[in-house]
């Protein structure tokens, strides 16, 4: 492979690396995408949640230092990494951040809108447009939802009944396209690889149309930082994880779009302190204040073991704006985890008891949007990792009003659980940062971002983020579809500006 022959170099193949790889290589140039971890193995134990969620057979070597919540000292936490990045692991929740949560943002609700629509047709989103009681402006769906199935049903009559407006998740799953294997509706989307690759995710759509035109993909990849030459990226600095040995990567257009955690680690390493948002990157850290509700219920409320995956609810979405100027969110229906994954990490004496109860649960999400905060950011620490490298830092504290907005729509879901029939439920708070965004935030003012409205680093015209660390606020929907439609606009900004 010869590094010089390429136009732009990605750094990360989630949704912003994989959809602006995807414009630039569709548009003639010559694009590499960069990936820590390795292609998904598709094998049973993909299904197997004793190896995916128990052992974590994805789990990198490089673990983040992660204070949150209570804690008073940094613990070690593992991400999962694969080509395609957290789409690999997601339940294909595809929803558009509405026209109010863009109000602190450079561009607007209009502007991404084009690049929503296209999005989604890449994606294959199965929804229903006009249903969202608090829908953006939007066109119809390329494909339809599937029949509600009846756990699905069930949280969908208990809803109307409440006289809420519930409606079905756009979901980038393949339900209908019979060229590729069909969705055979089972539990293992959200946490868990497809096994039979009908999940949409990157590898089968945005990643897959980058590769068919041209662009090349090169795995076990760590990222240090990216060198800069008299106000220019010319290289990305790496180390093959296979021999650990370094080597750099010319880069006449840097893309970093390693997620909300890892690219300001790369950034920072990158010792851009000279410009005067040096002092920003990393800070704002934001991933949404979500929370699970349990509902136990006096019968087995999915006997049949289907997919349930449905239901969505964005009646209480603008409950709070006039109040704090925040959506509080939307309630989803989710998966129950399998016995396997609730007796491990279930409290000791309980684990045999959570276990049983695990076939009498129904579940709701609550996704509460959550503030960006100066004090929530990514630093280094001071330990390097088996590479080298200065490991990612990570600091994070809601407030207040983030978990009352969270508790809102817990007491929300408990009434819609309460009218399918539970009597007793259990609420758990969600401590991952799968939708961690906001920690290299784009925006007008130069005193309060990283990067202007092109997610153009400010001083560096060739060195751009188009991951969710370019987010000034998180909005009230898992942050997906934004991040791929954002990322659109910006690989078309970059063929427009460079080629």
């Amino acid at each position: 492979m010869n590094f010089n022959d390429y136009d732009a170099v990605i750094i990360g193949t989630g949704f912003g690396g994989s959809a602006c790889a995807y414009v630039l290589a569709a548009a003639g140039m010559k694009v590499l995408l960069l990936e820590r971890g390795d292609w998904a193995r598709r094998d049973a134990e993909d299904w197997d949640p004793r190896s995916v969620l128990v052992e974590k057979r994805y789990q990198g070597p490089s673990p983040l230092r992660v204070r949150q919540y209570e804690d008073r000292d940094f613990s070690d936490v593992v991400e999962n990494e694969v080509v395609g990045g957290m789409s690999v692991f997601y339940g294909g929740a595809s929803l558009r951040l509405r026209e109010e949560d863009l109000v602190a943002w450079p561009i607007l609700y209009g502007d991404l809108a084009p690049h929503y629509d296209c999005v989604e047709r890449l994606l294959e989103v199965h929804g229903e447009a006009g249903t969202d009681p608090c829908e953006p402006p939007i066109g119809d769906y390329l494909y339809p939802p599937i029949e509600l199935s009846h756990p699905a049903q069930r949280i969908w009559d208990a809803g109307r009944a409440l006289g809420y407006r519930p409606f079905r998740i756009p979901l980038a799953i393949n339900f209908s396209d019979r060229a590729r294997t069909v969705c055979i509706r089972c539990l293992t989307c959200d946490g868990f690889p497809c096994q039979i690759e009908a999940k949409n995710d990157l590898t089968v759509t945005l990643l897959k149309l980058a590769q068919d035109a041209g662009a090349d993909i090169l795995t076990g990849v760590q990222v240090a930082r990216v060198i800069c030459k008299r106000g220019r990226v010319c290289a990305v600095a790496c180390v093959d994880r296979r021999t650990k040995k370094a080597f750099e990567v010319p880069a006449p257009i840097a893309i970093v779009a390693a997620g909300a955690l890892q690219s300001p680690a790369i950034l920072l390493r990158s010792e851009l302190h000279s410009f005067p948002q040096g002092d920003l990157i990393g800070r704002f850290l934001m991933r949404h204040c979500n929370a699970v509700v349990a509902g136990v219920f006096p019968f087995r409320t999915n006997p049949e073991q289907v997919f349930h995956k449905q239901v969505c609810f964005s009646d209480f979405y603008e409950d709070c704006r006039e109040q704090d100027g925040r959506a509080v969110g939307v309630i989803q229906d989710i998966y129950t985890p399998s016995p396997i994954a609730l007796k491990h990490h279930a409290p000791f004496g309980l684990k045999n008891l959570t276990a049983i109860a695990a076939g009498f649960l129904q579940n709701l999400l609550c996704v509460a949007e959550d503030e960006p905060q100066f004090e929530n950011r990514v630093a280094l620490a001071d330990e390097k990792d088996v590479y080298g490298i200065s490991r990612a830092q990570v600091i994070h504290q809601y407030t207040a009003r983030d978990c009352e907005r969270r508790d809102y729509l817990v007491e929300k879901a408990k009434g819609i659980l309460r009218a399918s029939g539970a009597f007793f439920f259990h609420t758990y708070r969600i401590d991952t940062f799968s939708h961690g965004v906001g920690s290299v935030r784009m925006g007008d003012d130069e005193e309060t971002s990283v990067l202007d409205e092109n997610c153009q680093f400010r001083g560096i015209d060739n060195l751009f983020v188009t991951d969710g660390s370019v987010f000034p606020t998180s909005g009230g929907v898992n942050p997906s579809l934004t991040i791929a439609a954002n990322a659109l606009r910006v690989g078309n900004y970059i063929v427009e500006a460079f080629r």
